[in-house]
C-alpha cells in the first residue's frame, strides 16, 4: 500500500540522471514505502500521517551503490504516536521544530467530517512513444508541465513534487538519453482550488535535449488535457493516452484558445470538433486520480447536486441515487443531504415520498460495516449543518404510512429498510422541530404533539399484532424492537421525561404475551427490554417507576418459560445496581414493593430450576451456567436487603390462602439452603458468605413470626417445621461462622460488622421451639431430615 507522497530532493544533470529504486518494507505495521531515488541524493526526514496515528520516519542513514555494483539500501527509524495531528502538536510539540512535513494519505481518509475541503489531483507522468524526428538516433525527451487556467495564464505555486517540498509553478521530468519510449512514472500533486478547476487544464510540452550544445532544448511537440468536462464532471480516473501535436520550435503556446480546439486524447474529441489529427503515431500517457470533497466524476451524482439548473430531472435523480456507489455518496454526503432537503423544501408535495426513500437508502448505507465510520459525520450534520425546520411534518406523515402498511406483504421488504433507519429519521424530526420552534417562539406544538401521538399509535398497533412462528411481520417487529430503545434519547429533547416514560410504556406494554411464537423475535423482544434499562430514560426516578412495571412484566414471562436466561440476568443485575446506587430516595421504596409483588416467587422458582440442573460438561458452558446462577443469587440476595418490615408484612399479607404462604415458605428455605452449601461461592469468598447469611438470617426472622401465627396448634404442619430447623441447624453448623478458626484481627472485624450469627440463630431456634409445645414431641417422634445433631441441640437447650 503505498500511503502517500514521499518527501525527495534531488542535485539533476542535465545530461543523465540513473534512476534506481529503493524499496522499504514495514511488515509489522502492514506497510509499503515506495521512493524513487536518483543516484546523487539528500534526503531529509518526513512524517506519514494517516487518521488515527501519527508514522514518524526518519531516514537515519542512506548508502547508495551503483547499480553495477550492488543494491540501494535504506536504513529507517520509526515511531508510531497515537491520536489525530493536533493532539500530536500538543503533546510533541518538540518534534515539529526539525521542519516535519505532514504527509496527507493517498487519497480519502477513513472519516470525512462536513466542513473539511479537499481538492487534490494527482497525476502519474507514465510515459511517452515519440519518433526519431528526422535523426539518427533516438531523442532524449524532457517533459514540462503546467496547469493553465481558463485564462490561458500559468497558475502559480500548484504543483508539488512530495511532502515537504516548496510549491512549483512547472515540472521537469528527468531525462532519459537517446530513448523514444521514456517511462518516468513520476508522480505529482496539484492541489488546485475548486473555483479555479472549471476551465483548467493540463499542458504537457516536450523537448529534445541536446547533448553537444548543453542548455539547448528545442521545443518539438506538446499534449494538454482539460481537468473538466463542459458537463460539469471531472477528468475520469484511470490512465489516458494524449495526443501529441506537433509544433515548431518557435511556436508560442501562451495563446490556449488555439489548440483547445484540437482534440485531445485518442478516442475523445470535445463538443462536436472532428478535425483531424496530423499524426496519431506518437503518445503521451497520464494516470489521474482526483481526491475531491467537492467535485464529483459521476454523472448522476452531478445531475442530484446541481437539481436546480435542471428542475423537469429532479424526479430522475432521486430514483438513479440508490444506484450511485456507496462511496461516492459518502463523499458527498453534506451536499448530498443538503439536496435532498432543499428538494423536500421546494415541493414535498410532489417529491416527499421520494426524498424519504433516498434518506432512507443513506441511512441504511451506514449501517453496512465499510461505511459505518461515516455516522459521525451524519451526527455532526444534524446537529451543525442541517437546516430543514419543517421536514418533521413530511418523514412524520412518511414514517406513519409504511408502519401503517405493515400488514401488506408487498411492502414488507421497503418497510423494513425503513425501520432500520428509525433512530435517525427520528433524529431528523427531533432536529427539524427544534429549528421550526426556535424560528417560530414554539408555533403549533400542540399540533406537533398529536402527529407524535398517532404516529405511536400506529407503533402499539403494529406491535400488538400476533404472528404464529417465524413470519415477515415478525421480522418487521424484531427490526423495529432492536432500534427502538435509541429513539428515546431523542424524544427526550422535545418531551417531558414523564411524557416519554409514558409512550414507551404503552409502546413496549402493547407488545403479545405468547412466548410460543417466533423465539427470535422473543430474544430481540429481551433484548430491547434490556436497552431500555440501559438507558438515560431508565435512570430517572421519575420514568422509571413508569417503565419498571411492563420491563418486569416481560421478564416474568420469560423467567417462566425459563428462555433466555442469560439476558435476563443481565437485566436484573442492571435494575439492582440502579437500585442500590440510588438506595437513598425515597422512589426506591416503591420500587422494591414492584419488584416484589411482580418477581419474588418467578426468582425463587428460577433459582431452583437452575441449581437442580447437572453442570454442563465443557469448560466454557460451565462457566457460563456458573455465571448466570452468580447473577439470580446476587440479584435475590440485593433484594431482601432492600426490603423493609413493611415489604415483608405486605409480601405475607398478599397471599391469598395458606397453601399459598406454605408453598412460599418452602420455597425459600430451600433455597436458603441451596445458598449456605459449601460449593455455592468460591472458598476465598469469605465476605460473600458473611453478606449472604445476614441476608439469610435477617429475612428467617421477619418469616418466624408468619409461621408462628399460621402453622401451630390445630394448623400446625411438620413438613415447613421441618424444613425451618433444618435451614437453621446447617446455618449454624457453616464452617464460615466459626470464629473460632478465625484470627483474631478477622474475627473482631466479623463481630464488629455482624456480630456472631450462629448466637442469633440459636436464639431463634430455642424461641420456636418453645413455641411448639407440645408439637415438639411430633418433630423428635418423626423421621426427618434433621440429624443427631439437632436433637443433642434441643437437649442441650432444655438442660
Amino acid at each position: 500500500m503505498v500511503v502517500g507522497e514521499i518527501s525527495s530532493k534531488a542535485r539533476r544533470t542535465n545530461d543523465l540522471v540513473v534512476q534506481s529504486v529503493c524499496t522499504c518494507y514495514l511488515l509489522k505495521l502492514n506497510l509499503k514505502l515506495v521512493m524513487t531515488l536518483p543516484s546523487c541524493l539528500f534526503i531529509s526526514s518526513c512524517s506519514v500521517y494517516m487518521k488515527s496515528f501519527c508514522i514518524t520516519l526518519t531516514l537515519a542513514s542512506v548508502i547508495i551503490f551503483e547499480i553495477t555494483r550492488g543494491h540501494a539500501c535504506l536504513a529507517v527509524s520509526l515511531q508510531l504516536l497515537h491520536g489525530d495531528i493536533e493532539q500530536i502538536r500538543r503533546e510533541y510539540t518538540s518534534m515539529f521544530t526539525h521542519g516535519v512535513s505532514i504527509t496527507r494519505k493517498l487519497g480519502f481518509s477513513n472519516i470525512i467530517m462536513p466542513g473539511e475541503m479537499r481538492n487534490d489531483l494527482y497525476i502519474t507522468v507514465e510515459r511517452g512513444e515519440f519518433e526519431k524526428g528526422g535523426k539518427s538516433v533516438a531523442r532524449n525527451v524532457e517533459v514540462t508541465m503546467h496547469v493553465v487556467d481558463s485564462s490561458g495564464q500559468i497558475l502559480k505555486d500548484f504543483i508539488s513534487f512530495g511532502s515537504g517540498e516548496p510549491p512549483a509553478s512547472e515540472y521537469h521530468s528527468f531525462v532519459l538519453y537517446h530513448n523514444n519510449g521514456p517511462r518516468w512514472a513520476e508522480l505529482l500533486k496539484l492541489p488546485i482550488p475548486v473555483d479555479k478547476f472549471r476551465g483548467a487544464h493540463i499542458r504537457c510540452e516536450f523537448r529534445h535535449c541536446s547533448t553537444k550544445e548543453k542548455g539547448e532544448k528545442k521545443l518539438f511537440g506538446f499534449s494538454f488535457v482539460p481537468l473538466m468536462q463542459e458537463n460539469g464532471r471531472t477528468l475520469p480516473d484511470g490512465t489516458h493516452e494524449l495526443i501529441v501535436h506537433k509544433c515548431e520550435e518557435n511556436t508560442n503556446l501562451q495563446d490556449s484558445g488555439r489548440y483547445l480546439k484540437l482534440p485531445f486524447s485518442k478516442g475523445l474529441f470535445l463538443g462536436n470538433n472532428s478535425q483531424a489529427v496530423k499524426t496519431t503515431k506518437e503518445s503521451f500517457w497520464i494516470t489521474s486520480f482526483l481526491c475531491s470533497t467537492k467535485l464529483t466524476q459521476n454523472g448522476d451524482m452531478l445531475d442530484l447536486l446541481k437539481w436546480r439548473t435542471h428542475p423537469d430531472k429532479i424526479a430522475g435523480c432521486l430514483s438513479k441515487l440508490k444506484e450511485i456507489d456507496g462511496s461516492e455518496i459518502v463523499k458527498f454526503l453534506q451536499d448530498t443531504l443538503d439536496t435532498l432537503f432543499g428538494i423536500l423544501d421546494e415541493n414535498s408535495q410532489k417529491y416527499g415520498s421520494k426524498v424519504f426513500d433516498c434518506l432512507v437508502h443513506i441511512i441504511n448505507l451506514l449501517q453496512d460495516s465499510k461505511f459505518h465510520h461515516f455516522k459521525p459525520v451524519m451526527d455532526t450534520y444534524i446537529e451543525s449543518h442541517f437546516a430543514g425546520a419543517l421536514a418533521y411534518r413530511d418523514l412524520i406523515k412518511v414514517l406513519k404510512w409504511h408502519i401503517d402498511r405493515v400488514t401488506e406483504v408487498e411492502l414488507h421488504e421497503h418497510i423494513q429498510e425503513v425501520l432500520k433507519a428509525q433512530e435517525y429519521i427520528f433524529k431528523y424530526i427531533v432536529q427539524s422541530r427544534r429549528l421550526f420552534s426556535i424560528a417560530t417562539g414554539g408555533q403549533n406544538e400542540e399540533e406537533f404533539r398529536c402527529c407524535i401521538q398517532e404516529l405511536l399509535m400506529s407503533v402499539r398497533f403494529f406491535l400488538s399484532q400476533e404472528s404464529k412462528g417465524a413470519s415477515a411481520l415478525s421480522q418487521l417487529q424484531a427490526v423495529f424492537l432492536s432500534s427502538f430503545p435509541s429513539v428515546y434519547s431523542e424524544l427526550l429533547k422535545l418531551f417531558d421525561v414523564r411524557e416519554v416514560a409514558n409512550l414507551v410504556h404503552d409502546a413496549l406494554g402493547s407488545l403479545p404475551t405468547v412466548m410460543h411464537g417466533d423465539d427470535s423475535l422473543q430474544a430481540v423482544k429481551l433484548q430491547s427490554i434490556g436497552k431500555t434499562v440501559e438507558s438515560h430514560l431508565y435512570t430517572n426516578p421519575d420514568s422509571r417507576y413508569i417503565l419498571l412495571p411492563v420491563v418486569l412484566h416481560h421478564l416474568h414471562m420469560h423467567l417462566q418459560e425459563q428462555k433466555d436466561l442469560i439476558m435476563c440476568a443481565r437485566i436484573l443485575s442492571n435494575i439492582f445496581c440502579l437500585i442500590k446506587k440510588n438506595s437513598s430516595e425515597k422512589s426506591v421504596l416503591e420500587e422494591i414493593d414492584v419488584i416484589v409483588n411482580s418477581l419474588l416467587d418467578i426468582l425463587l422458582r428460577t433459582i431452583l430450576e437452575i441449581t437442580s440442573r447437572p453442570q454442563p460438561s465443557g469448560s466454557a458452558m460451565r462457566l457460563q451456567f456458573q455465571d448466570v446462577t452468580g447473577e439470580f443469587v446476587s440479584c435475590l440476595l440485593s433484594l431482601l436487603r432492600q426490603m423493609t418490615d413493611r415489604h415483608y408484612q405486605q409480601l405475607l399479607d398478599s397471599f391469598n390462602t395458606k397453601d399459598d404462604l406454605r408453598d412460599f415458605l418452602l420455597q425459600i428455605f430451600t433455597v436458603f439452603r441451596i445458598l449456605i452449601r459449601p460449593e455455592m461461592f468460591p472458598k476465598d469468598w469469605t465476605v460473600m458468605r458473611l453478606v449472604a447469611n445476614n441476608v439469610i438470617i435477617t429475612t428467617v426472622l421477619y418469616l418466624s413470626d408468619a409461621l408462628r401465627k399460621n402453622f401451630l396448634n390445630e394448623n400446625f404442619d411438620y413438613k415447613i417445621w421441618d424444613s425451618y430447623f433444618f435451614l437453621a441447624v446447617i446455618f449454624i453448623n457453616q464452617l464460615c461462622l466459626q470464629l473460632e478458626m478465625f484470627t483474631p484481627s478477622k474475627k473482631k472485624k466479623v463481630l464488629e460488622k455482624y456480630g456472631d450469627m450462629r448466637v442469633t440463630m440459636g436464639c431463634e431456634i430455642f424461641s420456636m421451639w418453645q413455641n411448639l409445645g407440645k408439637n415438639a414431641i411430633k418433630c423428635l417422634g418423626r423421621k426427618s431430615k434433621l440429624n443427631r445433631s439437632f436433637g443433642h441441640y434441643v437437649c442441650h437447650l432444655y438442660i
